[in-house]
């Protein structure tokens, strides 16, 4: 014997130590991945911080048993690498709410079950390195991996039919150049059903996965899915009346109030989420405000999750669900969710403003770096129809929306890929081409 030998008990202590390690660098990484599926960059913090975690993984999987000869290389390099390529699987959905390269697509189109893609490897690698920590880390991850597709497919058992009205359905044969069939099966839209020559929809729900529509509605061009309407029409409902019973001054913000003035109270076919806006001001401070809406969202079944530092609170249609599963929701490619955008009352160049953090359409921005409206096109607010009830808009719905998007008459595919939008735009105009 060259070294000290290592009880048996000691090594399955290190075993269970490095697969507690993952599984805090699993929960640190998907929570991190709230922000990019939000259009920001998440914090140096938080990204040192699952950083620190995955090294602490990989460092302990790399010592050696004994303790006396140093690193064993071969477990170094493999959990390293495994990690790395798995965690890039686990991103992609996220990362790909952004324009995405062809592979970011790719995987993020199969994000259900990708990480199973490793489970042959994680197996030879386990059989061949004899390495109880690797073998640990190993098994635990593809464990975390098989118990959350069996649960998205057991969930997704709930899915009902919803079928497809008419512009649903001439928008789907467009894109599809008549082919549904060769579409649905090139694409992976495993929610479109074919039976007898017509066309439905099997739609999500409050316990289902949802659908992945940042696929369908931005990079293919189809109209939002019929369940997922109805979900933004419940959420819509929920937070204004949430809005009103805290007594929050709010109004309909960007592409939905735009849909609510040019669509005479509809969303726009392709909408993929509802913009609310919102004014703190006196007694509702921020803190008072996502209390108040975390409250009330966890009462009635809705996901809120705040962002102070950034300026919006989104609110999803989905439930909260338990720790640790609760983050675990960041994996999915689309989600149907209000945005919540917070403005505060300033003066800019000599003119009474409401300014936001963000950047929204053509805002113009303010002396202090945000971005602001003219107080007076918002206040007092007014109301207007939208989706069969009535809800606040600014008081100047028409120039607000001419201050965000110019002249907001003329149709314009924001967020659909160039050649879909081109698609779309000949059955909107009638065989004209419609230029962004």
């Amino acid at each position: 014997m060259t070294g000290i030998e290592v009880s048996p008990t000691i090594q399955v202590i290190a075993a269970l130590t490095a697969s507690a390690l993952y599984i805090a660098t699993y929960l640190s990484f998907v929570r991190l991945l709230r922000y990019p599926r939000n259009w920001h960059m998440p914090s140096l913090p938080a990204c040192l911080a699952t950083g620190g975690l995955a090294a602490l993984t990989v460092a302990l999987v790399s010592l050696s048993p004994n303790g006396i000869h140093g690193i064993d290389t071969p477990a170094l390099v493999i959990s390293a690498g495994f990690i790395a390529i798995l965690f890039y699987i686990i991103a992609a959905p996220a990362i790909a709410f952004r324009p995405a390269s062809r592979h970011i697509e790719f995987l993020a189109r199969h994000g259900d079950t990708a990480g199973l893609w490793l489970l042959g490897p994680a197996l030879v690698a386990g059989l061949a390195i004899p390495n109880i920590k690797l073998q640990a880390v190993l098994g635990i991850a593809m464990a975390i991996e098989l118990a959350r597709v069996l649960r998205q497919r057991w969930a997704d058992r709930r899915r009902r039919l919803y079928p497809l009205n008419d512009r649903d359905q001439s928008v789907l044969e467009t894109q599809a150049k008549g082919n549904l069939a060769a579409f649905r099966r090139r694409h992976g839209i495993r929610e479109l059903v074919l039976s007898n020559g017509a066309a439905s929809w099997s739609g999500c729900g409050k316990g289902t996965s949802p659908c992945p529509f940042n696929l369908y509605v931005n990079r293919l061009g189809l109209n939002t899915a019929p369940c997922c309407r109805q979900h933004m029409k419940d959420l819509s409902h929920f937070i204004a009346a949430a809005l009103r019973e805290m007594r929050v001054v709010h109004w309909l913000e960007g592409g939905t109030l735009l849909g609510a003035v040019r669509e005479k109270g509809a969303l726009l076919d392709w909408e993929d989420d509802v913009d609310i806006s919102i004014l703190l001001d006196g007694a509702m401070t921020w803190d008072r405000l996502a209390a108040g809406l975390t409250e009330r969202g966890a009462r009635d079944g809705y996901y809120v999750d705040p962002f102070e530092k950034k300026g919006f609170i989104s609110i999803s249609f989905d439930p909260p669900q338990p720790w640790p599963f609760r983050w675990e929701r960041n994996r999915f490619r689309g989600e149907i969710r209000t945005d919540i955008a917070i403005y505060r009352q300033a003066v800019s160049h000599g003119e009474r403003v409401l300014e936001r953090r963000s950047h929204k359409g053509a805002m113009p921005a303010t002396e202090s770096g945000g971005y602001g409206v003219p107080r007076k096109i918002i206040l007092p607010t007014s109301t207007l129809p939208f989706l069969d009830g009535v809800f606040a808009c600014p008081n100047q719905p028409e120039a607000y929306l001419n201050l965000l998007y110019g002249d907001f008459r003329k149709v314009e595919y924001t967020y659909v890929d160039s050649g879909p939008a081109k698609a779309r735009a000949r059955i909107d105009t009638g065989g004209d081409p419609l230029v962004r």
